[in-house]
């Protein structure tokens, strides 16, 4: 399983202006690289997109030095979007200092 929900996060959905959301993204180190249509706060990082609960927890356990990772776009095959990909996902780390990498393929 892969969905947050399904292992057992309670996620709390805030509906907000577009205008709210792109002042949250910019703030929290989000840049058009890395967006998507989610943005959320878990265990201190920041996660973007449909970034997988099994990468999250592996996120939560390693506790690496980074804001958060991001799954940019709405990629067919990523939790919750449904079809298949067609290539490994690429899940991005980044930093304070704007430093983007691959943290993952899922």
């Amino acid at each position: 399983m892969v969905h947050l929900q399904d292992n057992d996060y309670i996620v709390e959905t805030i509906d907000m202006t577009n205008d709210a959301l792109y002042a949250l993204k910019e703030s929290t180190g989000i840049t058009a690289e890395l967006a998507s249509c989610h943005t959320a706060e878990i265990g201190g990082y920041i996660i973007e997109g449909h970034v997988p609960a099994d990468v999250i927890e592996e996120l939560l356990v390693e506790r690496p030095d980074i804001v958060g990772l991001a799954l940019p776009g709405m990629p067919p095959g990523s939790p919750g979007m449904g079809g298949v990909s067609e290539k490994p996902l690429e899940i991005l780390a980044f930093d304070q200092q704007g430093q983007v990498w691959v943290y993952t393929n899922w």
